[in-house]
């Protein structure tokens, strides 16, 4: 009991190291969480495809992830494009800020399906999250042997509370962002978040 418990505290902290950073998928679910905009669907897919993930590299899979470079190179021009595409439109919400008004229930409707169009591709089109979550994290889990089970479900625990925490507590910062400037500020962080990491990825495909 003890030797389990050990290794899904290691998974958790392990798992939350690799999560906790400022990149695309957290600058995202921070924002849907302060415009309170479907963060139970965001919160729900980053976690359930973190869980998915975690539990191919437990399985064994980062070594087929290690073996077709091509297939990583073809994701990172895909996610890099994706995210300098986001990345200029929250740009031009700096310039040119809509305001956050009353949105019809069709609005609202497209709203949640953008958002989780956005999250899954922010969250698969990530080669690097192929790279630290299946192949790192797998190749640490290994080492646990038989407890390398409990050792996922631990890193996918972190998984759920982080974005728990990051979506549902965003909404704390929304009377710090009830004015107009505020959102641009935001919305300029986001920008240069996702321009940056785009940029990257395309570099380094």
């Amino acid at each position: 009991m003890t030797n389990a418990l050990t290794a899904a505290a290691a998974g958790f902290g392990t798992g939350l190291s690799l999560i906790v950073a400022i990149g695309a998928q957290n600058a995202f679910v921070l924002r849907q969480g302060i415009r309170r905009d479907a963060v139970l669907a965001v919160v729900g897919i980053c976690a359930l495809s973190d869980a998915a993930l975690i539990a191919l590299g437990v399985g064994g899979v980062g070594a087929v992830v290690v073996a077709y470079p091509g297939a990583l190179t073809a994701v990172g021009w895909i996610g890099g494009g994706f995210l300098l595409c986001y990345g200029a439109l929250a740009a031009r919400r700096v310039l040119r800020p809509a305001g956050d008004s009353l949105r019809t229930e069709g609005e609202s409707t497209r709203s949640r399906r953008r958002a989780v169009v956005t999250c899954l591709a922010l969250t698969w089109l990530n080669p690097h999250v192929y790279l630290d979550t299946v192949f790192l994290l797998g190749s640490i889990a290994a080492h646990r042997g038989e407890l390398r089970w409990t050792f996922g479900l631990g890193a996918a625990l972190a998984s759920l509370c982080w974005f728990a925490a990051l979506g549902f507590g965003g909404r704390l910062l929304g009377r710090f962002l009830s004015r107009p400037s505020a959102w641009r500020v935001l919305d300029g962080l986001v920008a240069a978040t996702m321009i940056t990491l785009g940029g990257m990825l395309v570099a380094r495909a």
